[in-house]
């Protein structure tokens, strides 16, 4: 078995492994399937949720958005696949914390709240396109990227 650490996956993966006109779609699918198949419990949490439901009902440049009831579905269905952490305390006192030591400001702060929440729940590890968003927490979790 590879490494089965806890590993987040960030709204990006989710958005291209779910869209087959995605950009990335293969290679998002086959880092989830592949993390699946070592045993690595995957998370998401109520935050890409909502982030993934705000991509998805709004046009991107590789497809438009399916009915709402098609979108509602593949939230149910997300939350069957992943474990989903909640917004807690704890993840806002984390929040607070990373603010304290890593300069977060404006739409930086949805990047942060992953991070906290990842502290929070004990999950190193996140998958992401967005590599370089992430670079800043790098002491703090390790990014994989895709």
């Amino acid at each position: 078995m590879m490494d089965a650490k806890p590993l987040f996956i960030d709204t990006n993966i989710l958005i291209y492994a779910n869209v087959a006109t995605a950009p990335f779609h293969k290679q998002a699918l086959n880092a989830i399937k592949a993390a699946h198949q070592s045993g690595r419990p995957l998370w998401i949490s109520r935050q890409v949720l909502r982030e993934f439901i705000a991509a998805r009902t709004r046009p991107q440049t590789f497809a438009q958005p399916p009915t709402t009831d098609v979108v509602i579905k593949r939230v149910r269905y997300l939350e069957e696949q992943f474990r989903v952490a909640d917004d807690t305390a704890a993840v806002t006192r984390q929040l607070i914390k990373l603010m304290e030591n890593v300069k977060v400001g404006g739409k930086q702060v949805h990047d942060a709240n992953i991070v906290a929440t990842m502290l929070a729940y004990n999950i190193p590890c996140l998958l992401t396109h967005n590599i370089k968003d992430f670079k800043r927490f790098g002491e703090m979790i390790k990014v994989e990227g895709i």
